[in-house]
């Protein structure tokens, strides 16, 4: 793939590409955008009069032509006028029929006249470029596409229209206000009362730590419902880590048998609730072993458990604890976690005092995978730990 080595190398062509998904559906909207759009795009749009003629955003009927003169597809088309499009650059839109043929047709046609296709991403990064949106904007685009619940969606919106902007852009002013006083004061230290006081300086950066927290909090919260909570279910073999992925998710999707080390590989998957994606890592049991495929599926999940926002360490309540476990325990205990007493269900032996006896510091949940019990705590749990 081509990069670019200036910005100029990029916002002279003229770029085209598919702005609707790929596939066949009811329109296939292929988008133009660069200085000569119209021109380039009156090459192979036949209508009642060229899109140069027509007013700005004025959807016009017509046909498109091959560059030997063959008619292939009915479509609609309108202009944007340079500074009055998502790009800021003169664009245009040409509505295909959905289906595979005919916007693949158009482009291929728009590219052999002169246009070249675009990069991923490449609108929008000429608009930022052009001052049409920020940084943080330009973020929320792929945010609002890829969004997973009403609260992601509702945030990356906020985001787009500029809310995240106006109050990053007011905390970099107060800094480089307060900067600015600090700076002329060292500059004429001779100044007895300077211009600004200590007391005035020092309440002024006690506002900024804390407007700086709100950022971050806000910084944070939305990455969460952009990507959501990462969350390893950790354990020995054979506690039910599987089919607590099973109840968490409503389905059938990791394997149970009662033999250990079932699960060798990692199984990944996503589920929301109360608005925050949680993605679920179902890993192979933690536990010294010869076979080499299982040594593998181990040192995955210690990875999963490494990288993870949120440990799901599940315990067997059937059974006692082990010197594995409790080795595993002291390693949790300084991470982000919280303990599930397994198979609540059953005869157990350990109960949750013996377990908050050994760890006073971590949240403990008592569970029935298998009949589902305690699950909705365990999740209300899960995104209390990670939100507070």
């Amino acid at each position: 793939m081509s990069t670019f080595q200036r910005v100029s190398d990029f916002m002279e062509d003229i770029i085209t590409a598919l702005a609707t998904a790929w596939g066949e559906g009811g329109i296939s909207v292929v988008r133009l955008s660069g200085e000569g759009s119209v021109e380039l795009a009156d090459k192979i749009f036949i209508g009642k009069n060229k899109l140069a003629e027509q007013p700005a955003r004025l959807l016009s009927l017509g046909r498109l032509c091959s560059s030997n003169g063959d008619f292939f597809d009915e479509v609609l088309a309108v202009r944007f006028a340079k500074g009055a499009s998502y790009t800021t650059e003169e664009s245009v839109e040409i509505h295909c029929h959905g289906g595979l043929l005919p916007a693949q047709k158009c482009m291929e046609e728009l590219c052999s006249m002169g246009a070249r296709l675009a990069q991923p991403g490449e609108f929008t990064r000429r608009a930022f470029v052009n001052g049409r949106i920020d940084l943080p904007q330009a973020e929320a685009v792929l945010g609002v596409i890829r969004a997973e619940s009403d609260e992601a969606l509702y945030a990356s919106s906020r985001t787009l229209q500029g809310a995240f902007a106006v109050k990053l852009r007011s905390f970099l002013d107060d800094i480089t206000g307060l900067a600015a006083f600090l700076e002329v004061d060292l500059d004429f230290p001779e100044e007895d009362e300077g211009y600004i006081s200590k007391a005035d300086s020092d309440k002024r950066l006690e506002n900024l730590i804390s407007e700086g927290e709100v950022l971050l909090s806000d910084c944070r919260s939305g990455l969460i419902l952009r990507k959501g909570i990462r969350t390893a279910i950790i354990g020995r073999p054979n506690v039910g880590k599987s089919s607590l992925l099973n109840a968490l998710l409503k389905e059938e999707r990791a394997i149970v048998t009662s033999v250990p080390g079932t699960t060798r590989d990692r199984i990944e998957e996503t589920f929301t609730h109360k608005g925050i994606p949680i993605r679920i890592i179902d890993t192979a049991g933690i536990r010294e072993t010869s076979d080499e495929v299982e040594c593998i599926g181990v040192d995955q999940s210690i990875k999963s458990m490494t990288e993870a926002d949120l440990r799901v360490w599940v315990i067997d309540s059937g059974d006692e604890l082990t010197e594995e476990e409790m080795t595993l325990g002291r390693r949790v205990s300084s991470m982000k976690h919280i303990i599930v007493l397994n198979k609540s269900d059953m005869l157990q032996k350990i109960s949750l005092d013996q377990l908050k006896d050994s760890f006073p510091s971590s949240r403990i949940v008592s569970v029935s995978a298998l009949k589902s019990d305690g699950i909705e705590e365990l999740k209300d749990i899960m995104v209390n730990e990670i939100t507070g």
